[in-house]
């Protein structure tokens, strides 16, 4: 059972994906909060899986909620931030503070329900054409990009495989590029994350252009 946690200072948001998501049989709504300060306190008290994090919140708003959140703790739950459009301008801010993905608010209940479950069992929630929007749209962000000495660890194709992720491209896509088999490809990223120590595929993009392992298009000359 997937233990969810709501964090929205709206009701009737919250309500509504209560509802959506109690009436899946593998889902369970363990907790709500109205602020990033009780979030805290109830992911504490209530260990859930997933919490569903607003970033606009009062006294802590989101990002700062999932900073405190995942600080150092590795059985931290999994978040997924809530913007009120796809590209809000402090989702980029939540990917390093090691959220998992994000969702927008009028999302369809499917993809929800969907999103719950790819962050529960471990996976990213940001698809590869979402990953090159926030890849146009923020990379530009990190201002002084320096190599990381997490990166030494690396072997060559797992260097290629890792800039081609950061490119927004999918194991399948990784596949075909190099000439593997999608099981391959998924392999290489997970080695790659375990010795990155990348919580999921939206960690992988941050550290790489945070690590100058690539180069956002805005820098490149010409």
């Amino acid at each position: 059972m997937i233990r969810v946690l709501l964090a929205d200072d709206q009701t009737l948001v919250r309500a509504g994906f209560k509802s959506i998501l109690d009436g899946e049989p593998d889902i369970t709504v363990v907790g709500e909060a109205a602020d990033g300060q009780a979030v805290l306190g109830l992911a504490a008290e209530l260990r859930p899986d997933v919490v569903l994090m607003d970033v606009r919140m009062p006294r802590l708003d989101g990002l700062a909620a999932t900073r405190r959140l995942l600080s150092g703790a590795h059985d931290a739950p999994k978040v997924i931030i809530l913007t009120t459009f796809d590209l809000d301008e402090y989702v980029y801010g939540a990917l390093r503070a090691g959220a998992s993905g994000f969702l927008v608010k009028d999302t369809e209940p499917t993809e929800l329900i969907h999103g719950v479950r790819v962050v529960a069992r471990g996976d990213a929630l940001l698809a590869p054409s979402v990953t090159r929007r926030l890849i146009a749209e923020f990379a530009g962000r990190v201002t002084k990009p320096e190599p990381s000495p997490r990166l030494n660890s690396l072997t060559e194709r797992e260097r290629e495989v890792m800039v081609l992720v950061a490119a927004g491209l999918s194991n399948d896509e990784i596949a075909r590029r190099l000439v593997l088999s999608p099981a391959t490809a998924k392999t290489h990223v997970s080695r790659i994350m375990t010795k990155v120590d990348a919580r999921d595929r939206a960690q992988l993009v941050v550290i790489a252009y945070e690590s100058a392992m690539v180069t956002p298009r805005w820098a490149q000359p010409g």
